[in-house]
């Protein structure tokens, strides 16, 4: 009976060893809620490791974390992965990371294609979609826009804010959106943009009060709607664009008619 003990015991530390994959080192600048043998890390929604020890670098200015990988997800940590911290961040209409409430932050991973690497500069928030057309609104003002808010034409969604930030000179504000790839075409050189954040209340004695509401959402947490005039050729990426606090009659009578690309299935 001991040596048959000793087979199993033996043969279920082998099964272990041979699932283990790499163990690599995340810089983060902070740490709270990274739990050594609980905080999982995690790709498309599958745990494909976890964080084996948490510790402050020599300097004490960042936290290192170290975590252990399946076999099977080995090939995640390569150069040019990205990992970052998954926390719940709660806001008007935007909620994110709500399964993180109970069991703590987790870490994410976008695979990179390079040479396989153990030691990784994470990051705090999650990066920047990729895809899609990429444009800068320049305001002088930007009432209550923030990242996801929504980007409309003619009431549908077609895109998101994705950052607000003060311009390099700090005279104005820049907005940057991203447009989804089915409608890229649908920004033109002479695109107008307009701030379709909150209510807006126009009134006169003998017309009464006109208020005007884009939708609860653009309510909530802010939203740019834009038009675009027929025969004006495609914007670039990285084109700018002036955000206008408000729309004009000549914008929404503009009848552009611009054929989309074939939604992906």
């Amino acid at each position: 009976m001991p040596l048959i003990a000793v087979a199993v015991a033996g043969w279920l530390v082998w099964e272990r060893m041979r699932a283990y994959g790499p163990e690599i080192t995340i810089q983060f600048n902070h740490g709270a809620g990274l739990r050594t043998g609980q905080t999982p890390v995690m790709y498309r929604g599958v745990p494909i490791g976890e964080v084996t020890g948490v510790e402050l670098s020599e300097d004490h200015e960042h936290v290192l974390v170290k975590a252990r990988l399946r076999r099977s997800a080995a090939l995640v940590a390569n150069e040019g992965a990205i990992f970052w911290i998954v926390r719940p961040q709660v806001g008007l209409g935007n909620v994110t990371g709500l399964n993180t409430v109970l069991s703590g932050p987790e870490i994410e991973v976008r695979p990179g294609n390079g040479e396989p690497r153990n030691r990784f500069v994470g990051r705090e928030t999650a990066p920047l979609a990729e895809d899609g057309l990429r444009l800068v609104l320049r305001a002088e003002r930007p009432k209550s826009l923030r990242a996801n808010s929504p980007v409309y034409y003619r009431g549908i969604e077609v895109g998101a804010v994705q950052k607000v930030e003060l311009s390099s000179s700090a005279a104005s504000a820049d907005v940057t959106v991203l447009i989804e790839p089915r409608y890229a075409a649908l920004v033109r050189e002479g695109s107008a943009f307009w701030d379709s954040s909150g209510v807006s209340v126009k009134g006169g004695i003998l017309k009464g009060l006109q208020v005007d509401l884009e939708s609860l959402r653009a309510l909530a947490v802010g939203g740019v709607e834009f038009a675009s005039p027929p025969g004006s050729p495609r914007a670039r990426a990285g084109t700018v664009f002036f955000l206008h606090g408000e729309s004009k009659p000549e914008w929404l009578g503009w009848q552009a008619k611009i054929p989309l690309a074939a939604a992906k299935k």
